[in-house]
């Protein structure tokens, strides 16, 4: 059992620090592109306030420039983001405690990027509260939306995102996340988490012979996630 406690706004919001990091490249490069595809300031802002999803913003922007039905929108952001169940159903023990309204607050604002911070003092046994996790959460939530305005207002001026290297970002911050919560594990659960990414090649490499890469990978990660929770039990 770790003796670390992760119990104050202030520490959720330093913790947040490398997550941020990441977001910069990544909010700046959504908002060039989401003006590239004829989105206005207002619906840019909506789109961070409301969806708060990097990958289903970029795919919502592709999917508007072809032309896809609001409805087909709608059900391929829903698919997208349904692996966020599993990530707050995985922290959900640490303010299972709360009240409705701030366990809703909590689950609503967890990211990819938020959930990889959140779960490393999880795994080691440390104390996290709604405080800790209310600063990491709003803190990621407020810089993403600043982010992406930004990169709306200088977009006219970058027509190469990929050039300045912004793409790259989001690939290097999981690779911090996840070195970071791999060094908290037990040689046995990382064993576990060896055949569950084995498990995700495989299965996106089947499901991408039947379906669009992307949703594969959504796919394979979400069976592969709940394996692991079976496993776990």
């Amino acid at each position: 059992m770790g003796n670390e406690a992760h119990v104050t706004f202030k520490q959720g919001v330093k913790e947040c620090i490398p997550t941020l990091l990441g977001y910069a490249g990544v909010g700046l490069s959504f908002g060039i592109v989401a003006v590239a595809s004829g989105f206005s300031m207002l619906e840019i802002i909506l789109l961070c306030l409301l969806v708060y999803a990097g990958a289903a913003q970029f795919i919502i922007c592709a999917l508007v420039i072809s032309g896809t039905p609001i409805s087909a929108i709608i059900l391929t952001t829903f698919i997208v983001n349904s692996r966020m169940f599993l990530l707050s159903m995985t922290l959900a023990p640490s303010y299972k405690n709360y009240s409705l309204l701030n366990r809703i607050g909590l689950s609503t604002l967890v990211t990819d990027e938020t959930f990889g911070v959140a779960i490393t003092p999880h795994l080691k046994g440390e104390k996290i509260n709604d405080r800790w996790l209310h600063g990491l959460n709003i803190t990621a939530y407020v810089f993403w939306t600043f982010a992406c305005i930004i990169g709306a207002v200088f977009g006219k001026y970058i027509h190469q995102p990929e050039a300045l290297g912004l793409d790259f970002a989001i690939t290097a911050m999981f690779i911090f996340l996840a070195v970071s919560q791999f060094e908290s594990l037990r040689r046995s659960k990382i064993n576990t988490y060896f055949v569950l990414i084995i498990c995700v090649i495989v299965m996106m490499l089947s499901l991408s012979l039947f379906m669009p890469s992307y949703l594969a990978i959504i796919l394979a990660s979400t069976i592969a996630a709940l394996i692991g929770v079976v496993m776990e039990r």
